[in-house]
């Protein structure tokens, strides 16, 4: 399942059945121009295909303007309370324009937005959250009040003619945003994009938006994906693009798998792990390498790899496809790694 149209964001496709893209959000001050794209270059080389920026003033709108010149990734505005900070987005270049519904008021400048975005080309996002519901909406069920909020700013754009549209519905509450996802998706044919707000520090936040993005994911509901951690927004795309793969929706990344260790183990499995992890950030290939802590199940445990190590007390043993190939020395580990990693990129 999919969203049943897709949405030009820029370069990018999002939705109608395209791979599910990765986004995250720089949190740098955007007037600071060079700190700002120093960031985007950052997330892009994690392997981020969208990024949002916010523009809360009119110095901010100036800073974004440059920043859209001086990168190649597809910008998304963020826009809160201020329909003429939203009109400059769409003139400088902006590839998406997020509002809040539950800010962006329906006035007479709401029309001069509207026919901003025709003339743009650029995607709209109406990203209503849990937290900033207008006060009509009070003393409702959230989900009720979630969805209402979005049917409103849906049909005013369908009215003008306007269908470029993304929706997200966000919520700290895991199950809350399952269940309104999962409405969003029934009653309106647009993309998704999913995450859970305000999910916390990097641990907490990692649980909370794995179990809530993978869950609606697993349905078939979501086009793009966004971690939201109190952390380096580089940690949200690196969690994103995991579990995308985890989940067998792409298949672009290595992967490291290792076992919890026990009484057997017998060297470093958590140091070889994490130093193999290092190793194969950044690689788009869909390898999986071992790290085992014994020789009497490790190569079994460890055959679907494509290679990997079983541990001894001295000695480890290298194992390819599931076949012992030398025994190490491990001081040697990681370089026999790093060798064996080299051997199977250059040989793709």
């Amino acid at each position: 399942m999919a969203s049943k149209i897709a949405v030009k964001c820029g370069k990018l496709l999002i939705g109608g059945g395209n791979t599910v893209l990765v986004q995250s959000m720089t949190n740098t001050d955007t007037t600071d121009i060079e700190a700002t794209l120093c960031q985007i270059d950052e997330l892009k080389e994690a392997g981020c295909e969208l990024v949002r920026v916010s523009v809360p003033t009119r110095k901010a709108a100036e800073a974004f303007k440059q920043i859209v010149l001086k990168t190649d990734i597809p910008i998304c505005a963020d826009i809160h309370f201020s329909v003429e900070l939203a009109i400059k987005a769409c003139e400088y270049g902006a590839a998406k324009v997020r509002i809040n519904p539950g800010n962006i008021p329906f006035d007479k400048r709401f029309d001069n937005f509207l026919d901003a975005m025709k003339d743009s080309g650029a995607a709209l996002r109406i990203g209503v959250n849990g937290g900033s519901l207008k006060e009509e909406y009070r003393g409702l069920d959230k989900a009720d009040a979630m969805i209402m909020s979005a049917r409103k700013y849906v049909q005013r754009f369908e009215n003008a003619g306007f269908y470029n549209i993304v929706l997200s519905a966000k919520d700290t509450n895991i199950l809350t945003t399952i269940e309104v996802n999962r409405r969003l998706f029934k009653e309106f044919p647009y993309p998704i994009h999913i995450g859970i707000t305000e999910a916390g520090t990097y641990e907490t936040g990692l649980i909370k938006n794995s179990v809530g993005i993978g869950a609606l994911l697993l349905e078939g509901i979501g086009d793009t994906i966004r971690y939201s951690l109190s952390a380096n927004p580089v940690h949200e795309v690196i969690a994103a693009r995991k579990l995308l793969n985890a989940l067998k929706l792409r298949n672009d990344m290595a992967e490291v798998i290792a076992c919890p260790t026990c009484a057997r183990t017998e060297f470093d499995v958590m140091g070889i792990a994490e130093q193999t992890e290092k190793l194969v950030r950044g690689i788009k290939k869909p390898l999986k390498i071992a790290v085992m802590g014994c020789v009497v199940n490790g190569i079994g445990e460890g055959r679907d790899a494509d290679f990997g190590i079983a541990g001894g007390k001295e000695k480890s043993v290298l194992f390819v496809k599931g076949q012992k190939v030398k025994t190490v020395e491990n001081d040697k580990i990681i370089d026999t790694i790093k060798e064996t990693l080299e051997g199977f990129i250059k040989n793709e």
